[in-house]
């Protein structure tokens, strides 16, 4: 089935650009010039991903993103001005996977469009697979084939950066990693995020999944180098 790609930006100069590379990659792609139309289109197209810019009529990427976030975790690649850190750690804040400032190379877009499908594509179901098991720890489990997080019974929807951070240091249990090293294995080398990217997503992580987010259960702080996960009653694969 032939992904689809919806991009959401007023410029209709980066639009075309983006949808011209996006389509000869394969992908299906569909335009919206506001974050009106965007939303409608979303609602009616049920895209793969979306690229979303920031500042828009109608309604500004901000929203757009915290609308959809309200019952999807699709992935979310956002655009901002260079140099606007403050609203790249805003876009994170509200849930977006990614970000790319302008000016951008179209073919890095694809780049990550690519990486972000593929790694989404890689935590579906697989028969056989080990490294796909259940890992339970006490009050959490976590199902990288459903791609879903319980917390003492309750659902907790969690983002593909959000999942991907929690699940790959749930497999480590009290190893530690340095933020360089979480950017690297979750967003990959080849991306411009810097360690705030890391610090912005563990924040919202520990928000949804720990009961006092301020003395976190489960994601540790080791001062002046990183996180680890502890597994508080003892973690086993299931």
């Amino acid at each position: 089935m032939q992904m689809r790609i919806l991009i959401v930006e007023d410029d209709t100069n980066i639009q075309d650009v983006c949808r011209r590379y996006l389509e000869q990659e394969g992908y299906e792609v569909y335009t919206a010039t506001d974050g009106l139309e965007g939303w409608e289109l979303y609602r009616r197209t049920t895209p793969s991903l979306l690229i979303l810019d920031l500042m828009m009529p109608k309604k500004d990427g901000w929203s757009l993103c915290e609308e959809i976030r309200q019952e999807s975790d699709i992935p979310i690649i956002m655009l901002t001005a260079r140099g606007e850190e403050r609203d790249r750690l805003m876009g994170l804040t509200i849930g977006a996977d990614d970000y790319l400032t302008k000016p951008f190379s179209p073919r890095e877009l694809v780049l990550r469009v690519r990486a972000i499908l593929r790694r989404r594509n890689w935590m579906k179901p697989h028969t056989d697979n080990r490294e796909n098991q259940k890992l339970k720890f006490e009050g959490l489990l976590i199902d990288p084939q459903a791609r879903r997080v319980f917390v003492n019974g309750n659902r907790i929807d969690l983002t593909l950066k959000e999942f991907e951070l929690l699940y790959l240091m749930a497999k480590r249990p009290g190893q530690v990693f340095s933020r360089m090293q979480l950017l690297d294995l979750v967003w990959g080398s080849q991306y411009e995020s810097d360690a705030n990217t890391v610090t912005v997503q563990i924040s919202r992580l520990r928000e949804k999944i720990e009961v006092n987010p301020s003395e976190p259960y489960w994601i540790h702080t080791v001062w002046g180098i990183g996180y680890r996960f502890e597994p508080g009653g003892g973690g086993v694969s299931l």
